[in-house]
């Protein structure tokens, strides 16, 4: 799987030359399945519209709403996405606060290496993503593995109590 064109990620920032920066430099990294808002609303009616992110990357302080507000509306509709808070707001209770409710990480935009940082949590995010759906592959085929064997096993005991298979 080639998870940095299979993801689908969200960048939802209302400083829209930042959020241009963001989506460059991710499109730089070989993310090419980018989407970007300029608000927590525009970002909600894309998911209603039914586009699911794996990973969405956002401020805290939106003009809108607030980073919490995004990520409870689209926990409703996409549980498993993952949520990376990439923000000037240092304080330290909303990022406790934005890692209780289920956020990633919860990264300082002022960092020179914010943007590196992002990627990197991306990448730890994608290959538990890629270890979910390897999990799921495996477990399909062991429960078509059990199928086929019982089919086998039940054909055989229908032949044998027939009479056209025989022991010897």
């Amino acid at each position: 799987m080639d998870s940095k064109k299979n993801l689908l990620v969200f960048v939802v920032e209302d400083n829209l030359m930042y959020n241009k920066i963001i989506c460059e430099y991710l499109k730089k990294e070989n993310y090419s399945n980018v989407k970007s808002f300029g608000s927590g609303k525009d970002c909600l009616k894309s998911i209603k519209n039914g586009d699911y992110p794996d990973i969405v990357i956002q401020d805290y302080y939106l003009q809108d709403s607030t980073g919490i507000d995004v990520l409870t509306a689209v926990k409703k509709h996409r549980n498993n996405a993952e949520f990376i808070f990439l923000t000037a707001n240092e304080n330290v209770e909303v990022a406790v606060n934005s890692i209780k409710y289920g956020a990633y990480d919860y990264i300082i935009k002022n960092d020179e290496m914010a943007l590196q940082k992002v990627v990197d949590k991306i990448g730890k995010i994608a290959k538990v993503i890629d270890i979910k759906h390897r999990e799921k592959i495996t477990r399909l085929i062991m429960v078509i593995a059990l199928f086929v064997l019982a089919l086998i096993i039940i054909t055989g005991l229908i032949l044998y109590s027939a009479g056209v298979i025989q022991t010897s």
